[in-house]
């Protein structure tokens, strides 16, 4: 399984906010989106999972064209994305949630879906009968990212997910999604805290001004006088 934007151009009403974006992701790497606040990182991942129309470019998946295709389906075709600020239904439990995130299977779909994401996160099992909104900051971040899971997606798009976060819970976050990458899913992160994100990506970009002015792994990245000055504060 293969991402791949290709030359991404979109905004909102008459302001553009990506200007030629391009990246791939692999099934079984993740890869960091890194970036100042205003890059166009969200709007990056918002134009890709369709919540947001493409003024141009591609997005592939596998070979296939997702542009004109709903957010929907292409969730169908294997796109996974948790948005920033989780946008659970606070007052539904857990498991409802979470079935939510796999309407469109079947039963046994499901039911494999609750297993493996409660094998990731027994914390959810355990409260599987809570209402979301009552749950810790922590505990709603990771119930967020296994209702994406529960769609079985090939690519996985993440959108801040330490944000309001204490260290430990953070780093707990993203151990998590780096057992995903691990079990094949491909990962696209993006996270403010570069330096915790490059500890777990593969690879990465540098986004500035809705495009991609540097690549490479996360060793290249982390050793790159511009980017220790930028975003490592070294």
């Amino acid at each position: 399984m293969k991402l791949s934007v290709e030359g991404l151009i979109a905004g909102y009403a008459k302001a553009q906010v990506l200007f030629g974006l391009s990246l791939e992701v692999e099934g079984g790497e993740l890869v960091a989106l890194l970036g100042a606040n205003g890059a166009g990182k969200t709007t990056a991942l918002r134009t890709v999972s369709g919540l947001l129309r493409a003024w141009g470019g591609g997005v592939r998946l596998d070979g296939r064209n997702l542009v004109g295709l709903s957010a929907a389906r292409r969730a169908r075709l294997g796109l996974g994305h948790v948005p920033e600020g989780r946008q659970l239904f606070a007052l539904m439990t857990v498991e409802e949630n979470l079935l939510l995130g796999a309407a469109f299977l079947a039963w046994k779909g499901r039911a494999a879906g609750l297993e493996y994401v409660y094998t990731l996160f027994p914390r959810l099992q355990e409260r599987r009968k809570q209402l979301a909104g009552t749950l810790s900051g922590g505990e709603q971040q990771m119930l967020a990212i296994a209702r994406a899971l529960m769609g079985q997606p090939r690519i996985l798009m993440v959108d801040e997910p330490s944000l309001g976060l204490s260290p430990k819970l953070a780093e707990e976050v993203l151990q998590t999604l780096s057992r995903v990458r691990t079990a094949g899913t491909g990962v696209l992160l993006v996270e403010q805290n570069v330096a915790l994100s490059l500890e777990v990506a593969d690879r990465g970009y540098v986004v500035e001004h809705g495009n991609v002015v540097l690549g490479g792994t996360s060793a290249e990245l982390s050793g790159n006088p511009l980017v220790q000055k930028a975003y490592l504060a070294l």
